[in-house]
């Protein structure tokens, strides 16, 4: 159980975590906010040949949201759902079930790193990640960047399918 100094940071990284994802944030669309509504026909869209799509963005987010979960739990590699890394070639099916499909395990891939920060501590929080130079926090604190980052990435992409 974390102390309540850890439980105060924990609460700040829960906050960030969940504004670059799917809770109100003053900054505008989050990560999830900005998926809604999109069919898998917009999703799949790829402006720009040799560019990622929406549906290849929103794997990429999932992908590392189990990467910091297993970096700060110390789980395994190879536990994700799906072969491969980082990033995955979308869509190989074209239909609104497969891209309800990928935004579930982005959604269960956040439910995961939020369960992991629960846990935890002060010492956890600035222990360095194994084989890295960040923190557990910063790591974590990344996760949020991250999301915003791609966030204005399909934000833009969105503007180009009007």
């Amino acid at each position: 159980m974390p102390t309540k100094s850890a439980r105060v940071v924990v609460d700040r990284l829960r906050l960030l975590l969940g504004e670059a994802y799917d809770k109100s944030a003053w900054h505008g669309p989050n990560l999830k906010g900005l998926l809604r509504g999109l069919s898998a026909k917009d999703a799949a869209r790829r402006p720009l040949e040799d560019r990622h799509n929406i549906w290849e963005l929103t794997l990429h987010c999932a992908y590392w949201k189990y990467a910091v979960t297993r970096r700060i739990t110390g789980q395994k590699r190879g536990s994700f759902p799906l072969a491969g890394s980082n990033w995955f070639a979308r869509p190989t099916e074209t239909t609104d079930q497969a891209w309800r499909a990928d935004r579930d395990l982005l959604d269960e891939q956040h439910q995961a790193l939020l369960a992991a920060v629960d846990l935890l501590t002060d010492r956890d929080l600035d222990r360095k990640t194994r084989g890295s130079r960040h923190t557990i926090g910063r790591t974590v604190a990344g996760a949020a960047a991250h999301d915003l980052y791609h966030a204005g990435q399909i934000a833009m992409l969105k503007r180009s399918l009007r």
